[in-house]
């Protein structure tokens, strides 16, 4: 299978009609079960569901191009993409170069361990002298940078297998959002467990580039994931991926 896939997903709207139709380039890594991950040579997860949930409320066809995490933003700044569907937390760095959408999903950064090891490494103060690993480009390296004791962990990026590395023992743990955590653990053999609570709330959602056509296309797809949320097909596509509605904060 290629590195880079790209799926096209044709929706409309009876409303809207094809006349009318835009095609939106949707950035994603397809490796981030089970948000977006290919199974059987398809596309799919949950952002999958949700941006061809929009697209059908907003008549536009939904053009999935994926390709490593670490190269969406770049891809979305120089417009080879109009958005990322890949739990894009929206922090102030990233509010000063994009247009966001509304938050899609609640959620919090999670400590992850080899199974045995949850009370060693009960709380995020137990990461002192350890080596955590973090996926490249994700925003939990800065969350792990914040941190009281950040100059006493060893943070250490990758382009996959943290999980694996931290199974094998090759690193001390793992941080990811805790709601993809948890369905790693509970889909994969890997000896992994939860390690304590969430250390930090994340507020993920669409960016869009800040100019006039990107503040454009930002108001449009907010107003159809207004229209999502109050008739429940979020809601419902949240319960089909997590048996829980991640989708309204707690």
């Amino acid at each position: 299978m290629k590195k880079s896939l790209a799926i096209t997903a044709f929706a409309l709207s009876a409303a809207f009609g094809a006349a009318h139709a835009e095609t939106l380039n949707v950035g994603m890594s397809g490796g981030y079960f089970p948000f977006t991950f290919v199974k059987l040579d398809e596309l799919q997860g949950f952002e999958v569901d949700f941006l061809n949930a929009l697209a059908a409320e907003t008549g536009d066809e939904v053009n999935f191009v994926t390709m490593s995490f670490s190269g969406l933003i770049g891809a979305l700044e120089v417009g080879r993409i109009d958005t990322i569907a890949n739990q894009i937390t929206i922090t102030p760095d990233r509010e000063a170069k994009f247009a966001f959408s509304q938050p899609y999903v609640f959620d919090g950064a999670q400590v992850v361990v080899k199974a045995g090891n949850e009370e060693t490494i009960a709380s995020v103060e137990d990461l002192s002298g350890k080596t955590v690993a973090v996926n490249l480009g994700s925003n939990f390296e800065q969350l792990l940078n914040e941190l009281p004791n950040a100059d006493q962990i060893d943070v250490r990026t990758y382009e996959s297998n943290i999980a694996q590395d931290t199974a094998l023992g090759r690193v001390d743990a793992f941080v990811m959002d805790r709601v993809s955590s948890a369905q790693l653990i509970a889909e994969s053999p890997l000896p992994l467990a939860l390690a304590g609570k969430p250390f930090s709330e994340i507020r993920n959602a669409l960016p869009f580039r800040n100019d006039e056509q990107g503040l454009a296309l930002r108001d449009r797809i907010d107003t159809a994931i207004t229209t999502l949320k109050e008739n429940g097909t979020l809601t419902e596509i949240s319960e089909k991926w997590f048996g829980t509605d991640i989708t309204v904060a707690e």
